[in-house]
């Protein structure tokens, strides 16, 4: 039998293929999976440096969903190469081969997360469609793939006012993987150098200070 992950049920298996597919569109198309003590944490990065002067910022996307608590596992695989095993509609097959990507030796923490601000979801959802427009109007006809990075760069990297210094490429993960649904408050908490903003559908992370003159947000429980 081949390796799999195994779910509460196929809704759940489903959840994890939909991130998936919407992932192996996006940066380097790969998935880390990290499963332990019944939950599975998963993590790709629609926009990673790639090489030497490659100013494009790390911005993860992550989900979590409960797993079969026996199961333990940390590796990277192509996000396409997930499927729903033939025989088990609640599990999902796992490739043969592991993949190595230089985004997945960088993990933001566990822990020591502190509130620092909270961003509406229309306000992501407005920025990454300002930023889809003007990616797709600066890139040259006929443009190679080192072009067109350059100018993702341009674009997703600076920090944006609307987003509180954040790159924009932040409101790109959020709106790419499909996190923004409806109306809803993304809270924004940090710990060391890392920002995350969460969704009810996921959360996306980047490493870099927050400005000042976010709406803060209050604690209301242990994280």
């Amino acid at each position: 039998m081949s390796p799999r992950l195994i779910f509460p049920d196929a809704l759940a298996a489903a959840d994890l293929l939909t991130f998936a597919s919407r992932a192996s569109r996006l940066g380097d198309g790969a998935v880390r999976l990290r499963a332990a003590a019944g939950t599975l944490v998963v993590t790709c990065a629609p926009l990673a440096p790639r090489g030497l002067g490659d100013s494009t910022p790390t911005i993860l996307g992550m989900r979590a969903m409960g797993v079969d608590p026996e199961l333990e596992c940390d590796l990277v695989v192509a996000a396409d190469a997930l499927t729903t095993a033939l025989d088990d509609s609640a599990a999902v097959a796992l490739p043969a081969t592991a993949l190595s990507a230089s985004w997945a030796g960088v993990s933001p923490p566990r822990g020591g997360w502190a509130a620092a601000g909270e961003l509406t979801a229309s306000v992501l959802a407005a920025r990454a469609q300002w930023g889809i427009a003007a990616v797709a109007d600066r890139v040259p006809v006929d443009a190679g793939e080192d072009a067109v990075r350059a100018v993702r760069a341009q674009v997703w990297g600076p920090p944006d006012d609307a987003l509180g210094g954040l790159p924009l490429g932040v409101a790109f993960a959020a709106f790419a993987l499909g996190f923004i649904a409806g109306e809803e408050t993304a809270s924004m908490r940090s710990a060391g150098p890392w920002t995350r903003i969460s969704l009810r559908r996921g959360h996306v992370l980047v490493r870099g200070p927050v400005r000042a003159g976010l709406t803060p947000v209050r604690r209301t429980g242990p994280e």
